[in-house]
């Protein structure tokens, strides 16, 4: 069954690879094309509530005008609620909807039924998921050097570390390609001096939907070295048993696997404050209070809802914090 397939956010890829299909993050495609805010326009144009979280309008707007994505994996649990309702619209539409759900408390045992039915929905064996992991890892094992040149050495910006572990998330629907693009990239970051870093940050929360955080932060003298959700989507944890390696992912379950990562990120990293990005009409948003007294640094939580540049209030309130923290 070859053909492209569009995901709502990170599922086990190693499957629709290894069926011969390809997997495309709809969020990707939304946030990097040139005109993301069509696809938002698109989405209220068809009777999408305004109060709504602009990612799922973008999602829509993309699934409703991309030909080429007949087949739409939805998560359907351990992402968002509006989830549901979009894949209703999808299949409404014509398209193919497969579900796939991760268990609230990341049970292993419920999550490889999980895996298995979504394996068996593609017509694969569990030998040639486990091959592809093995190709996969391969890429991966090179992103966490790129990560290790963020924040150990500060010859990669915290803008190409988010753009890279981001696009893992499917690959950019081409491996050999995403890896051949990666070891060039990696080739000149090696040879480059460090840069001047200046105040050490941490990203955590979904990616922004502004179209110009890191390059603003970056005006300001500050270095973000860790990208909490980009990196979790990139699957650096490296295990090596599929069903492990999506319960040792945090962006699903409960927060309290989040914090852990985030707290031991802060210290190995050494550092000096957590911008917390949270989207508006996101159920995440409550997530901000524990996140914020739990977490034993500076916090600051940013709010976003449409793609576009930072807003003058954003910025002031950047420049406002990383001062204060330097």
């Amino acid at each position: 069954m070859p053909g492209n397939v569009g995901i709502t956010t990170t599922v086990p890829i190693e499957v629709i690879y290894a069926g011969g299909m390809t997997p495309v993050d709809l969020n990707n495609r939304f946030i990097t094309s040139s005109d993301p805010t069509s696809y938002v326009q698109r989405a209220e144009a068809d009777g999408l509530p305004r109060n709504l979280c602009g990612w799922i309008k973008g999602l829509y707007g993309v699934g409703m005008t991309s030909e080429d994505l007949p087949t739409i994996v939805g998560v359907t649990q351990g992402d968002c609620s509006n989830a549901h309702a979009l894949m209703e619209l999808f299949e409404r539409a014509g398209k193919k909807v497969i579900p796939f759900s991760y268990p609230y408390d990341a049970d292993r045992g419920l999550l490889r039924l999980q895996i298995e039915e979504f394996t068996a929905e593609f017509g694969v064996e569990a030998a040639a998921v486990a091959r592809t992991k093995e190709r996969l890892d391969r890429i991966r094992r090179k992103l966490v050097r790129l990560d290790e040149l963020t924040w150990k050495e500060s010859r990669v910006s915290g803008g190409d570390n988010h753009r890279w572990l981001v696009s893992a998330s499917d690959m950019n629907g081409d491996p050999d390609r995403f890896e051949s693009e990666l070891d060039a990239f990696l080739d000149k970051a090696e040879q480059a001096a460090g840069r001047s870093e200046g105040v050490r940050l941490g990203y955590a929360g979904v990616p922004p939907i502004f179209t110009d955080f890191y390059e603003f932060v970056e005006t300001l003298g500050a270095h973000v070295v860790f990208n909490e959700m980009q990196r979790q989507f990139a699957m650096l944890h490296l295990e090596a048993d599929i069903v492990e390696q999506y319960r040792k992912y945090t962006y699903p379950y409960r927060v309290w696997g989040r914090l852990e990562d985030i707290a031991h990120a802060v210290e190995e990293r050494a550092i000096a404050g957590v911008i917390h990005y949270v989207q508006n009409f996101c159920y995440r948003q409550m997530e901000d209070v524990i996140v914020r007294e739990e977490l034993d640094c500076p916090v600051l939580t940013l709010e976003g809802d449409t793609p576009g540049p930072l807003d003058a209030r954003t910025q002031l309130r950047l420049e406002s914090f990383i001062e204060m923290l330097r």
